[in-house]
């Protein structure tokens, strides 16, 4: 009987083996490579951009139930100027002194929060350094940005003069600030 020769043996490595090696390589390319999870002002704005664009900046934060019937006049000097962006109808009621605003069919496209468009990080002014927070490294980041997507009707100096916190989201000139916690993923706005 002779033996096999070193040729011809085969040695199929183990599933758990293959997996530890793969995990072990993803490990050691990244270690060394530009990574996500550092504090940067890049990964800073790529996490906001990712956030704000499933995010947009709306007029109402809390959506009002339409018809929405009001007598107050600062609420009434605010839907009144989406009347004249033909995004709401108005019916007065005398009797009880309210006015009663109801969507039209174009208003009814952005009723009811009325989004105005998201934002877009232009740069990073600053940032706390990292502390732990709730079991994740987090800081405090301030920035620029600029609106994309903002609607005719928000460009109209009616709404504008209604909605100053709209106006100045809209001015191209803006500032915010927002909380990010860093994942093994990357930076992320918490929710």
């Amino acid at each position: 009987m002779t033996s096999p020769t070193p040729a011809t043996i085969k040695i199929k490595p183990s599933r758990k083996l293959q997996a530890g090696a793969l995990i072990a390589i993803v490990l050691l390319t990244t270690a060394g490579c530009h990574s996500k999870t550092k504090a940067t002002p890049e990964n800073f704005t790529e996490a906001l951009n990712a956030y704000f664009l499933e995010h947009s900046d709306c007029l109402f934060p809390v959506a009002p139930r339409f018809p929405y019937e009001t007598s107050d006049p600062a609420t009434t000097k605010q839907f009144d100027s989406l009347i004249k962006s033909q995004l709401l109808t108005k019916t007065e009621e005398f009797s009880i002194h309210a006015s009663r605003y109801t969507p039209t069919t174009t208003g009814a496209r952005y009723a009811p929060r009325f989004c105005y468009g998201h934002r877009i990080i232009t740069s990073i002014d600053s940032f706390t350094p990292p502390a732990q927070a709730n079991g994740f490294p987090e800081t405090q980041v301030t920035y620029h940005y600029t609106m994309q997507d903002v609607p005719i009707w928000a460009d109209t100096d009616e709404v504008k003069a209604a909605f100053p916190a709209m106006a100045q989201a809209t001015s191209g000139n803006a500032t915010g600030k927002a909380t990010l916690a860093g994942t093994l993923a990357g930076w992320q706005v918490p929710d």
